[in-house]
């Protein structure tokens, strides 16, 4: 179940999402896989912000290309169990900050989503959290 919301005026749009009931981390799990393979966003969460440095994280191998490099692609295999391609990780975590609020995760959109991706994304999160019994909301702002 879900609620969606779009609020325009940021300068990033983000789709926020309100995890309800366990299993939240096998939830958050499942949001990563979602991203890793929608290349039109990259992510943010409670599990990136704490097990990958706040410097890797924000700066994205700018100055750190080893140990982004490692790390990176290596904390997507043990979360997942999904390889991400190098080239998809300098995209997959957001460059902008980690404002996640109340919100257990977001995707960010690098350019604004139409009605399409939005209900697209929509659909694969209900899908996922089928089997958890999850629900959640969404609001993009």
């Amino acid at each position: 179940m879900y609620s969606h919301q779009l609020l325009i005026g940021e300068k990033f749009l983000r789709s926020y999402i309100k995890i309800y009931g366990p299993p939240i981390s096998d939830a958050l799990i499942e949001l990563e896989k979602i991203a890793i393979n929608m290349p039109e966003v990259c992510i943010m969460d409670y599990a990136i912000q704490r097990d990958i440095s706040p410097s890797i994280a924000s700066d994205l191998g700018a100055n750190k290309v080893e140990t982004y490099e490692e790390s990176i692609p290596n904390f997507f295999v043990k979360r997942t169990g999904v390889v991400v391609p190098i080239e998809r990780c300098h995209k997959l975590i957001s460059k902008y900050g980690e404002k996640l609020g109340e919100y257990d995760f977001f995707f960010e959109w690098k350019e604004k989503p139409e009605n399409s991706q939005l209900n697209t994304l929509i659909k694969r999160i209900d899908e996922a959290f089928k089997q958890l019994g999850c629900l959640y909301t969404i609001t993009t702002k």
